[in-house]
């Protein structure tokens, strides 16, 4: 796809591309779900792009509303995937979510990763996965979309040093979901996250598939 389609972000029905749909009635449902959120969300520049996707990830519109970037985090995941660099998930649900093709990074999980630190420290899988690939972190993107003690986790990682390229942070629930993505937001970092009590994995993966979209589309 053309340069220009990547740096206005829009999609034309001659365009439009799904690196996800396998066949050709998914292409059209895709499509069809793209056009539908295109009206009703807009569709001026990548960042209306990702709030399309993620509404069409939960079947609501008022998903676009609480959608927060902060410091260009679309510019920094496309420009980490053009690096290869590794995208790290919380829980197996956004790992096996997350589009494969069309880049080279290879997608981690943090649950694989840990478990001794779990063990010793009584703190959850996924924060403790988190500590273990420390050294892993620098350059990184990290899609967390279910636990908000990774996120909270990372968050304090990151003002110890560590450096991910972006983190996009959508824990979903009533404990501490809501107040680990404020403190997300306040990181000086590339960051997604989503206001409130809302998310999840849905969110997490659609923002981070848009974006592996994109940098497919500027190849």
């Amino acid at each position: 796809m053309s340069g220009e389609l990547l740096r206005h972000g829009g999609i034309t029905t001659n365009m439009y591309i799904d690196p996800g749909a396998q066949t050709k009635e998914a292409y059209e449902i895709s499509k069809k779900s793209r056009m539908l959120a295109q009206k009703a969300v807009g569709n001026v520049n990548p960042e209306d792009r990702v709030r399309q996707r993620c509404s069409i990830a939960v079947g609501d519109f008022s998903m676009a509303e609480l959608i927060r970037f902060s410091r260009d985090p679309v510019s920094a995941i496309i420009a980490a995937l053009r690096q290869g660099a590794p995208i790290i998930t919380d829980i197996r649900m956004v790992q096996v979510g997350i589009q494969k093709k069309g880049h080279t990074s290879e997608v981690l999980c943090a649950l694989d990763f840990g478990a001794e630190i779990a063990r010793e420290r009584g703190i959850t899988r996924s924060s403790a996965g988190f500590i273990a690939l420390r050294k892993k972190l620098a350059g990184s993107i990290v899609v967390i979309g279910n636990a908000p003690s990774a996120l909270l986790s990372l968050c304090v990682m990151v003002r110890e040093g560590v450096c991910p390229a972006v983190i996009i942070g959508t824990p979903v629930g009533f404990v501490n979901a809501a107040e680990s993505k404020e403190l997300l937001r306040t990181i000086d970092m590339p960051s997604l996250s989503t206001e409130g009590t809302r998310g999840g994995t849905p969110v997490a993966v659609a923002a981070l598939n848009e974006c592996i979209t994109i940098f497919i589309e500027g190849q």
